[in-house]
């Protein structure tokens, strides 16, 4: 049958992106090299490495950790950077817009992550008066791994005065927030609350970035796998991603409709993508799949949120933003009817070995999606007596 083109097209504080699926900042954008790759990719936009106001080159190695079966990550990086002269000049913004198809450009976006306020002040001056192409600035409130310091998102005294004083300045760059994880929802709240205080500055938060105070330890060598901070490292990859899910669609029902939400934390496939914004994301970030398989990562993602929405029937990335459904009787059954068709069809397991047969995995996504076609045809789902 006819397989009717889907739009993936989003808006993220006002800035019309081409795809919904852009990198996070920290894996593979550190330089324009790096970031030239990302352009050249169907990521939407381009987000730069966070930035210091000098260079830096972060914590002792080993800083960084994969488990065996790929279902988590680790890493203790202490935001090496080139520091924020070089994120806004316009040869590094050229070199990595170069990497954009012919006769294409994408929005190029920096984060900066001061130690203090005073270095965010400082790098915000810098950026408001530059008259380099930066579509917007992240404003990282939300590193767990710079050794000494709290996260100053989950300070609320901090964070008030922080924004506040942001907001004095009047700068001209929209302005979006890198959020820690919530663990509490009163206290996701309570910081969204802050937040609304100054809609009119934020333009969106990135929910959530890594899971701190996580630890990895070697039986054999009976140490931490991580060398800085005795072992103790930010969490990311797939295990983040029920964190991450649930911080998104609380955020979207508790922040003001002005504020857009974007999706961060264990994203790497199509469905994934699909499932965030159906949580109220306005746009995804990917990082740890991105750090693992590189760019081609965002054409996949991509190309496999593309299927999964022609399979459901939407035609739009716009048609799913939020309207994730309350559970149900009919739901579940309708999930249930759907796994005993792949079943007997032969669809087996949705698991993939160490989380890299991606082409297997789509297949199976698709052969569930179709079962659920044929359910829905069939009459298959009517909901069982009880």
């Amino acid at each position: 049958h006819d397989i009717k083109m889907v739009s993936l097209e989003t808006t993220l504080a006002g800035i019309p992106l081409k795809t919904c699926v852009y990198n996070a900042s920290g894996p593979r954008s550190g330089n324009s090299s790096a970031l030239a790759k990302v352009a050249g990719s169907r990521a939407g936009a381009i987000l730069a490495k966070s930035a210091t106001v000098a260079s830096q080159n972060g914590n002792p190695q080993p800083r960084t950790w994969h488990a065996p079966d790929d279902k988590a990550s680790m890493n203790s990086e202490g935001l090496p950077n080139n520091g924020i002269d070089y994120y806004i000049e316009s040869t590094t913004i050229e070199e990595t817009l170069a990497g954009c198809q012919e006769g294409s450009t994408k929005p190029y976006m920096v984060s900066i992550s001061g130690k203090t306020l005073d270095d965010n002040l400082a790098m915000l001056d810098k950026i408001n008066a530059s008259t380099a192409n930066i579509a917007l600035v992240e404003l990282n409130l939300a590193c767990p791994n710079v050794i000494g310091k709290p996260i100053i998102a989950y300070d609320f005294d901090q964070l008030k005065m922080i924004l506040k004083t942001i907001q004095s300045k009047k700068y001209k760059a929209k302005l979006g927030l890198k959020l820690p994880p919530y663990l509490d929802s009163k206290q996701l709240a309570q910081a969204a609350e802050i937040i609304n205080q100054h809609s009119s500055m934020v333009s969106y938060v990135a929910s959530i970035n890594t899971i701190g105070n996580a630890l990895s330890v070697d039986p054999v060598s009976e140490a931490p796998f991580i060398s800085s901070n005795n072992g103790l490292a930010g969490l990311s990859g797939p295990a983040v991603k029920y964190t991450a899910l649930a911080n998104v669609r609380q955020m979207r029902d508790h922040l003001d409709k002005s504020i857009d939400v974007v999706g961060v934390g264990g994203i790497e496939s199509g469905t994934d993508a699909f499932l965030f914004l159906l949580c109220g994301a306005t746009a995804v970030q990917v990082g740890t799949c991105h750090w693992k398989e590189g760019p081609k990562c965002f054409d996949r993602i991509c190309n496999e949120l593309e299927t999964v929405l022609q399979e459901k029937g939407y035609s739009s990335v716009q048609d799913v933003i939020g309207q994730i459904k309350p559970w149900s009787k009919e739901g579940a059954a309708k999930s249930r009817a759907a796994k005993k068709l792949l079943d007997e069809i032969g669809g087996g397991s949705t698991k993939t070995e160490n989380g890299g047969d991606f082409a297997k995995m789509l297949n199976n996504i698709l052969l569930v999606l179709i079962a659920i076609l044929l359910a829905d045809k069939f009459g298959v789902l009517q909901s069982p007596t009880e």
